[in-house]
């Protein structure tokens, strides 16, 4: 396979028609049977795979030029919310917020050596964030579909069924409110850049949501939900969680005939 092609895949897998801003394809190869696939790729998983022999480096988190476009695919969580009856003004101050703090981030970033090492090197290298998780995002809105959980901590031990989270040395954790906690009207917060932080948590939870379920969240805005005293929120564990859609991406790249080894998964 080439690189277009092994993206393509991803694309396809995602039900995506274009590759969205926080994925890429940095350094195009072509005869690819062999990758070093990693959850976090930079200039040493780059030295790494080249000197292994791999054909090529396929990161997940954004790399390169991507990183400085993360935050424009936060606006995926405008929709989320929508959904879930939080009113559209609302949804779009939440995500502008939480947009502008990933760009202001992401602004001083390295975003040359890594690609620059790997065309040196001659080394194929792309990443391919949004359309994995789009993945992990459909296999869990199906799995919580299916646990009928009535309570927060009868999702959690539904939850902690499957493979990466078993796996995982993180465990599921209820953050905010009680596992006793009816489970009520529930949001996945997945595939929409990052984890929503207080400001779309606070908007879920001010428009009826009863729990909010995210990948991770950083202490700060957890303290500052607590504060507010209002809501669940369950977190899966950020290296589990991406590595449900990476292995199921894997797992139909060993069909088409390449190989993956991995950094960072749970496999």
């Amino acid at each position: 396979m080439d690189t277009s092609e092994i993206m393509g895949l991803a694309l396809r897998m995602a039900k995506f028609d274009r590759i969205p801003a926080d994925s890429g394809i940095w350094v195009p190869g072509k005869g690819i049977r062999k990758a070093l696939f990693a959850i976090d790729g930079g200039t040493a998983e780059i030295a790494v795979a080249e000197s292994l022999g791999y054909d090529a480096l396929i990161a997940h988190h954004p790399m390169g030029p991507a990183r400085l476009r993360l935050h424009k695919v936060v606006a995926r969580q405008v929709g989320f919310m929508v959904e879930k009856g939080v009113p559209k003004k609302v949804a779009e101050a939440a995500a502008e917020q939480l947009a502008r703090r990933v760009e202001v981030r992401a602004h001083p970033a390295n975003y040359l050596q890594d690609v620059d090492l790997a065309r040196r090197l001659g080394l194929p290298l792309m990443n391919v964030h949004l359309p994995i998780d789009q993945v992990t995002r459909d296999f869990l809105l199906d799995a919580i579909k299916r646990s009928r959980a009535r309570t927060v901590g009868g999702l959690v031990s539904s939850l902690e069924g499957i493979r990466e989270f078993a796996r995982a040395k993180t465990r599921i954790e209820t953050r905010l409110g009680s596992p006793d906690n009816p489970l009520g009207n529930w949001a996945l917060v997945f595939a929409g850049g990052t984890n929503g932080g207080y400001p779309v948590a606070k908007a879920y939870f001010d428009s009826g949501v009863d729990t909010v379920i995210y990948l991770h969240v950083d202490y700060d805005d957890l303290l500052r939900l607590k504060k507010e005293g209002k809501g669940n929120l369950v977190v899966l564990g950020h290296m589990a969680g991406d590595s449900i859609g990476i292995n199921l991406f894997l797992d139909e790249l060993q069909k088409e005939g390449v190989k993956a080894d991995t950094l960072g998964v749970v496999r």
